[in-house]
């Protein structure tokens, strides 16, 4: 009886090379996982691409909600952005993906998982420390570490040359990554940085800004202890409402990213990211937080943030400190309740107004009106102490320049 490896299947080319490479080279039956995090179309047509391909069987696993639910939401609740731009999409999707992966491989008695993330990409670490998190008995095998396949035209070749159709063509080889919060794209003109995108070819989910409405668009968004639960009145699953805000944005132009970032690998790679509906819901929730939390707690949590992102964007999401840094926003979120309007104007997200019961936010002091909790000779001692120990260096200095 042969050993079973557990592959995440995407159908893409990767993964449709690894199928035969696998058999060919491990004499393993091939149980093929697509974990659907809301690639939309992509999962069509997967189940006979991969069973005349050589899997024995396809398991599709929709796990779109977990992954906004129990993934996305805390890591915008923590106000996430690796390297202050990249909103962590395909970072976010990882460990949901290899968690599911282990659980069928646990399920079916097989003995390794094989996922196809190149030697030099940042997915390899992600799925394999999740598996090694979640099943350390598990074998891990990565093919791009391993094979002589070199690039994608080998890949290509591979393919060609034992009559299997290609999932793409030659050339149109820009390396995507689609869910439900993003899609990137790496390759092509893009490994240059010198070199504008070409935004026409490129875009799938937004236009540019120039090609945008010439009047706003505006959005009210929900949330409830921080979970984005309403939009513009209508209350509905945090899934829905991404899906929905994914095209009032990229309609409007938001949410396109163009980054060159530092690989967990050492290396640095050049991608752009449409996140439309992700960059609205950040900067609403960005909004309500100014509104309802204290200064101090607004400034630890944007140093908490920069780790959060590291930690999520290098696959460490199974990590004691993670959950540690999960429990502590979770805390902050408990009266982020309200409304946020925003308005879309080709490419921007500029602030309209927000609400809530929990607002710091106290007329009466702020209004240059006085009122009366505000005293304005309170400020008088309140500036003689704050300066005090400036006060005191100066008069140091001037006593040492007269000696």
């Amino acid at each position: 009886m042969k050993e079973k490896v557990v592959l995440a299947y995407s159908g893409g080319l990767d993964t449709t090379v690894i199928i035969p490479w696998l058999q060919e080279n491990y004499n393993y039956e091939v149980i093929a996982v697509c974990v659907d995090v809301g690639q939309g179309k992509e999962i069509d047509g997967l189940e006979e691409r991969a069973l005349s391909t050589g899997a024995s069987k396809l398991y599709i696993e929709n796990v779109t909600d977990e992954f906004i639910d129990e993934y996305v939401i805390p890591t915008m609740q923590a106000g996430a952005k690796y390297e202050n731009k990249y909103l962590l999409g395909t970072s976010m999707a990882r460990p949901v993906i290899a968690k599911r992966l282990v659980e069928i491989a646990l399920k079916e008695g097989a003995t390794a998982i094989c996922h196809g993330a190149t030697g030099k990409g940042n997915d390899q670490v992600r799925f394999e420390l999740t598996v090694k998190a979640l099943a350390p008995h598990i074998r891990i095998i990565a093919p791009w570490r391993i094979w002589d396949i070199k690039s994608r035209e080998d890949a290509i070749a591979y393919l060609d040359a034992r009559g299997i159709q290609a999932p793409m063509k030659k050339g149109d080889t820009y390396s995507r990554d689609r869910n439900l919060w993003h899609l990137s794209h790496e390759g092509l003109e893009l490994e240059d940085p010198s070199i504008e995108p070409n935004y026409d070819k490129l875009l799938q989910m937004s236009v540019s800004p120039e090609k945008a409405p010439d009047t706003p668009t505006y959005v009210e968004i929900g949330f409830e202890k921080g979970y984005p639960n309403n939009l513009n009145g209508e209350s509905m699953p945090a899934s829905q409402l991404i899906a929905q805000l994914n095209e009032i944005g990229g309609k409007n132009g938001i949410g396109i990213i163009d980054i060159v970032e530092n690989r967990v690998v050492g290396m640095k790679s050049r991608g752009v990211y449409e996140t439309p509906g992700g960059s609205i819901l950040y900067a609403a929730h960005q909004e309500l937080e100014y509104l309802c939390l204290d200064k101090q707690t607004i400034a630890y949590k944007s140093t908490l943030a920069v780790k959060f992102a590291e930690l999520t964007y290098s696959g460490e999401w199974f990590t004691p400190l993670r959950e540690a840094l999960t429990a502590f926003v979770d805390s902050t979120q408990q009266t982020i309740t309200g409304t946020v309007k925003l308005k879309l104007y080709k490419g921007n997200i500029i602030p309209a107004g927000a609400t809530s019961d929990y607002s710091l936010y106290n007329e009466s002091i702020a209004s240059f009106t006085t009122g009366e909790l505000y005293d304005h000779h309170d400020a008088e001692g309140f500036i003689n102490l704050f300066g005090l120990s400036l006060k005191v260096r100066a008069m140091m200095l001037q006593q040492n320049e007269n000696k």
